[in-house]
């Protein structure tokens, strides 16, 4: 989701996605192949994420000079060795992925790679991003990769070829082939994400219309059967993210009011900022409210810190816990939750997300958290980030601290998940009541779901 930014579109600015990432650049089937690199690019800066700055999910804000965390850092090891006693099980329910549909392209992962790794039998949704939102409409994104482009037999997800005749192709009719290996998986289609969310201003000043535009783009008879419901990701109403929103601290309620009231017996849901920092992106919408329009909200806690700030401070992009030395408070996923159950948003309401990636610096000198840096460190697609199933062999964890693992090599600091953290982060929700996961996203575990699979 990211998450901030895309997660959301994830580059040295964090993304999202969810996260994230990406996020965007339509493309025809003429032009698909050719615009590959220009598109994943564009869509990687954002998912499907929490930030840097303000909140999580920006880039700019200035942090204070870091303490050292060396006793913390032991300390937070020593912990997440013995965690408290917790129910085996992580939060209840809920197990959801994104897949982007960018990714099909300098990426190389398909529907087929979902069930191949094992992550489509461990997964209850899927959050396809993303769709963009223009004119106060929903939009299709990437028409090509959504619907347009022929699978060969061998990429397909039940081994039978598309024909050059049939009405539908592309990611959407791969989906619906998944869905029919696994009757209880669920589909939703995510709108907005980094790149795409400065739509969203317009679409408020008539809720009604937008969610009609969506309801009726969603339920296309060409994907009947597909999705499940809808999923917001807007960074983020009445604050800033790549643009500035002024709709209003109501505007989110209403548009989730109105999808709701159009998506009878769909799912709506909605990834929100992640930034529980005093007078930041969650003090400037009315989160409690439109929480009553959902069936569950995912808060985008990953992109906390990242090489957006490239000279450092060193911190984890998505710690469970504060630490001495964090660079800024509220930017750690007990915060982020502790302020929406604050708020008054159920727990069973809530899920917690992890990314599936890692964030970091180049041109550091100390192994522990808050180094300085020169810039960020080198991504195989784009600086400041790579994916979890790299980072593991090419930077191997040497240390925890707030709840998840870092790793130093040569001059290089960087942060991501692991199989044990998130157990540990699993058992954590578990206690909180949470209602499930989320990750940004599917492409960056390794063939085998190794991270998807720690998510009991």
């Amino acid at each position: 989701m990211l998450g901030p930014e895309e997660r959301r579109l994830r580059s040295t600015q964090p993304a999202t996605a969810r996260r994230a990432l990406p996020k965007r650049r339509r493309l025809s089937a003429f032009l698909g192949a050719a615009c590959a690199t220009v598109l994943a690019t564009t869509l990687l800066s954002a998912t499907a994420s929490a930030s840097a700055g303000a909140s999580p999910g920006e880039r700019q804000s200035p942090v204070a000079p870091p303490k050292s965390v060396t006793a913390a850092a032991s300390a937070t090891e020593t912990a997440a060795a013995n965690p408290p006693a917790a129910r085996q099980s992580i939060a209840a329910g809920k197990t959801i992925g994104y897949f982007t549909n960018w990714g099909v392209y300098q990426r190389n992962y398909h529907v087929k790679n979902v069930e191949t790794s094992g992550s489509a039998a461990k997964l209850t949704h899927i959050n396809y991003a993303f769709g963009n939102v223009q004119g106060g409409r929903c939009t299709v994104g990437d028409s090509y990769a959504d619907y347009e482009k022929a699978y060969t037999a061998d990429q397909s997800v039940d081994g039978q070829a598309d024909t050059w005749d049939q009405p539908l192709r592309g990611n959407f009719n791969q989906l619906l082939k998944l869905k029919k290996k696994h009757p209880g998986l669920k589909v939703l289609w995510s709108f907005g994400g980094w790149t795409w969310s400065g739509g969203f201003g317009e679409a408020a000043r008539n809720p009604q219309a937008f969610a009609e535009s969506c309801y009726n783009l969603v339920n296309d008879s060409r994907w009947a059967g597909l999705f499940d419901g809808i999923d917001i990701d807007w960074e983020y109403p009445n604050a800033c993210g790549l643009t500035c929103d002024t709709s209003g601290r109501d505007a989110f309620a209403n548009v989730l009011k109105a999808l709701r009231a159009k998506f009878s017996g769909k799912l709506v849901t909605a990834a929100i900022t992640a930034d529980a920092s005093s007078g930041g992106k969650m003090d400037a919408t009315d989160y409690k409210a439109a929480a009553q329009y959902v069936d569950w909200y995912l808060p985008m806690t990953y992109d906390y810190f990242g090489a957006w700030d490239a000279q450092g401070p060193t911190a984890p992009h998505s710690p469970l816990s504060s630490y001495q030395g964090i660079p800024k408070n509220g930017f750690n996923t007990e915060a982020t939750i502790a302020k929406l159950k604050g708020l008054g948003v159920p727990s069973g309401k809530l899920l917690y997300g992890l990314g599936f990636y890692g964030r970091g610096w180049s041109g550091v000198t100390q192994s522990v958290p808050g180094g300085t840096a020169s810039g960020p460190a080198p991504g195989k697609y784009e600086q400041g980030i790579e994916d979890y199933k790299d980072l593991k062999t090419r930077c191997p964890a040497t240390g925890k601290v707030g709840g998840t693992a870092y790793a130093y090599c040569g001059n290089q600091w960087w942060s991501y998940d692991t199989p044990e953290t998130i157990g540990t982060k699993g058992s954590w929700a578990a206690q909180q009541g949470l209602g499930g996961t989320f990750f940004w996203e599917l492409s960056g575990d390794t063939a085998n779901g190794e991270l998807i699979k720690a998510i009991k």
